[in-house]
């Protein structure tokens, strides 16, 4: 009898590299997507999708394609959201990923009846179904689940959170108040600036602000040949910044709390261009709620007609008991965020984050991934060495750096150290 096929969740980004990866390898799989296509979040008309008309990438193309499926020489250089659907489309296509997969199939649970073997339980079509699996690989995603805090008092005109936004039409004529100054807030504030009646902005902190062009060429292809220690590299990158984005504290945002490089940027010039403007007025928090008027921590209040709240997403796994994740926190606790410490059958894919990581560095996690699983399935020496690393203990792939305390920051990694330990396991691993 041969080994059961491994349960693969989503086919996004994450899901298609482990399939492409796990075709690659041999290892049988039988994946499961909610839509009724690949693309995850990137296709705006799915189920989970937070996409929204004006959502670009905040990466360059070239710095977040896979590397062995580059996107195509006329591609704008932040593509859209509907270009990158199209592009992983293309993917899938082009490494036939898809007859791998069921459509329309929404995973319900996954529950261990022992080492390596697994039972899989999906909606699909309106029925239920079960399987066994020898292993189980969560690809669905990170930002999907909104995180939408209370606000003292009762807001009495319309409040969404940022997933629910779509298109401009949804602001027309209306008073706006977006809350969160991440780059979803800042894209958000721009198309109220331009939309809306009013365009107001409130942050609870400060934020680096990184342009999407220096020198006429994307900011994130400029530099990085020389490598530059973490102190002397913020001073030349702020230095850079300053000369092209200006003091953002001058037209009212708040001063970071945190130095560069300790939170995810944004990438984002319109928002400070805007503001120079008086399109968009900065506000401060929220102290509370009355009605249609909001009152801010200064003392200040007006009125609107729609809060966006763009305040963030959760890590959400709801087919699957937390205690099996290891989670600790606000993210459960993996070796290089994917390898459960003591479970060589589950594993978490895409759980990660880093500023110019791109979709090829987690092809490269996935790579590390898939080659250990074949590993330990053949007694290789260098998956078992692994194993006993992961199961002696671990701490986050920080690299040194000191992140800040917020949920999307707990499972934040620093790019070069990260990606050098997924190469160092993947040479190792025979690849």
């Amino acid at each position: 009898m041969g080994e059961l096929p491994i349960a693969l969740i989503g086919a996004g980004p994450m899901g298609l590299a482990c399939a492409k990866l796990l075709v690659e390898q041999g290892i049988a799989f039988q994946g499961f997507e909610l839509h009724s296509d690949v693309g995850g979040l990137w296709d705006i008309e799915g189920p989970r999708s937070t996409m929204y008309a004006s959502a670009h990438l905040i990466s360059s193309k070239t710095k977040t394609e896979f590397r062995d499926f580059p996107m195509e020489a006329g591609v704008a250089d932040y593509p859209k959201h509907s270009v990158l659907r199209d592009y992983f489309r293309a993917f899938a296509d082009r490494f036939d990923l898809r007859r791998h997969f069921r459509f329309g199939a929404e995973v319900l649970r996954c529950e261990p009846l022992g080492e390596g073997h697994w039972r899989v339980v999906w909606r699909e079509a309106g029925e239920e179904h079960a399987g066994e699996f020898s292993g189980v690989m969560i690809a669905n995603g990170t930002l999907s689940e909104p995180n939408l805090p209370a606000f003292p008092g009762a807001f009495a005109g319309e409040l969404i959170h940022s997933a629910q936004y779509r298109h401009p039409d949804q602001m027309r004529g209306k008073r706006v108040l977006v809350i969160g100054g991440g780059n979803s807030g800042c894209d958000i504030a721009v198309d109220a600036a331009h939309h809306g009646e009013v365009a107001d902005l409130s942050l609870r902190r400060g934020y680096h602000f990184v342009p999407k062009y220096i020198f006429g060429k994307p900011a994130d292809t400029i530099g990085g040949a020389l490598k530059l220690p973490m102190w002397l590299k913020r001073r030349v990158d702020g230095m850079i910044l300053r000369w092209f984005t200006g003091d953002p504290q001058r037209v009212g945002f708040p001063a970071p709390d945190h130095k560069l490089y300790e939170s995810h940027p944004v990438v984002n010039s319109l928002a400070i261009f805007h503001a120079g403007h008086g399109d968009i007025r900065v506000r401060p928090d929220i102290a509370r709620f009355e009605g249609r008027r909001v009152v801010f921590t200064d003392g200040t209040s007006d009125d609107y007609d729609l809060i966006i709240a763009a305040t963030g997403y959760l890590l959400h796994y709801p087919f699957i008991d937390r205690a099996l994740l290891n989670w600790q926190g606000a993210a459960p606790h993996l070796y290089l965020n994917c390898l459960h410490p003591e479970r060589d059958d589950l594993f978490v894919m895409g759980m990660i984050e880093a500023t110019g990581l791109g979709w090829q560095g987690r092809h490269e996690q996935a790579e590390m991934v898939v080659r250990y699983l074949k590993g330990i399935r053949a007694g290789d020496p260098a998956a078992q060495s692994i194993k006993a690393e992961k199961a002696a203990g671990f701490g986050r792939v920080t690299g040194g750096m000191t992140y800040i305390d917020l949920p999307r920051m707990a499972y934040y990694v620093e790019r070069d150290t990260y990606r050098a330990a997924l190469a160092k396991h993947i040479t190792a691993l025979g690849g």
